[in-house]
Order: C-alpha cells, then structure tokens, then sequence
C-alpha cells in the first residue's frame, strides 16, 4: 500500500532545504577548488622554468668545456644560455649567468668565478653582442686549464668548469596576491629560480 502522503508544503520545504544545503556546499568548496587549480598552473610553469635553465646549464656546461681557454668563450656560454630558454620560459627573465671553477665533485670553488648579469651589452670577440655586463672576471678565460698534464701546482689536469643560471619566475596566475607563507611571501612580482651544472674540460694532448 502507498506510503502517508506527505503535504505539499513539507515536500516543497524540504526541496529548498535540500538545494540551500547544495547551495551552501558548493560555496565552501569553489575557493578551496579554484585554490588548487590556480595552484596546479602555478607549478607547471615554475617546472618548466626549471626544466628550461637546467636544460640551458647543461647545454652551456658543455660548450664551456669544448670552448677551453679562447677569448670569447663567455660569449659564447652565454648565447648558448639565452638559446636554450625558450617559451613558455622567456631568456629576458634570466637575471644572471655566473661561469666558473669548480672542483672534481662539481663543486663551485668561491672566488674563482665570472658574473655576468642581465641588462646593458658587452661586444664579443665574434662581432656579436650579448645582453649582459660582467660585474666580476674570479675566472679569466686565458686562465682556463684544459690541457691533459695540468697548468702547474694546483691544476693536476683540465678545469672542471660550471655554469649557474638565475631566472626570475614572474607569477602568471593571481596566487602571488595571497597572503600567507608561499605566496606573496615569495617576493611581489615572483621569485629566483636557480639551476648549474659542471664539466670537465675536453683536454688537449
């Protein structure tokens, strides 16, 4: 047999609590999921930054190590930096290229360095121009072991050379406007990324 029959004034009351209820739901979770969403834009274009400058570092590292001691080697370091950062990473958000020594296990030996940074113009040996000024020159490139017997007390065998890259990541979605740990803490306009890699020198005989 039917059920009681239910008013049609309880039936209609309890169909707008049920949709004020889904109302209310819905509410407490679209920030909670544009949140995320935002978040999840975020850090595909800060991985493929990263994936770019480590691409750029590994790609220069290996240029500097065939480049040896001729002028103009940080030139062309540099050039090879700038092409191997492409979109949706952008080369003019490179703030600095620093070439230098390290030792065996690849790591940076302090003082021994060159720091270009982004802005101005330097001409090459080559007739081109790069988009960056130098500010130390730790690491002359007449300095530049690459021969296989060593240059002398200290230099056993060929430098073992490094490129860092500093690249600013520019906030493309409105995350950099919240307040809180992570975000606006990062910095206003974005934050550094920062990758390097090291080679030994190809040795001549």
């Amino acid at each position: 047999m039917p059920g009681p029959r239910v008013p049609a004034g309880d039936a209609d009351s309890e169909r707008l609590r049920s949709h004020g209820q889904a109302l209310v739901e819905f509410a407490l979770f679209l920030p909670v999921f544009l949140l995320l969403t935002l978040a999840l834009i975020e850090f595909a274009f800060v991985f493929n930054g990263m994936l770019a400058i480590s691409f750029a570092t590994r790609d220069a590292a290996l240029l500097a190590a065939e480049a040896g001691n001729v002028a103009g080697a940080d030139c062309k370091i540099i050039a090879a930096v700038d092409r191997a950062v492409g979109p949706p990473a952008a080369d003019s958000r490179i703030q600095s290229v620093v070439i230098y020594r390290a030792d065996q296990n690849g790591i940076e030996i302090s003082g021994v360095s060159n720091t270009w940074a982004r802005g101005g113009s330097t001409d090459c040996p080559d007739v081109t121009t790069i988009a960056y000024v130098r500010q130390s020159n730790g690491y002359p490139e007449p300095s530049r072991c690459n021969v296989l017997a060593g240059c002398g007390p200290g230099q056993p065998g060929p430098d073992t050379i490094g490129v860092r890259v500093t690249y600013i990541h520019q906030w493309v979605t409105p995350l950099g406007g919240f307040s809180g740990p992570g975000f606006s803490g990062q910095g206003g306009t974005g934050f550094n990324l920062t990758q390097s890699n090291s080679m030994r020198m190809e040795p001549v005989l």
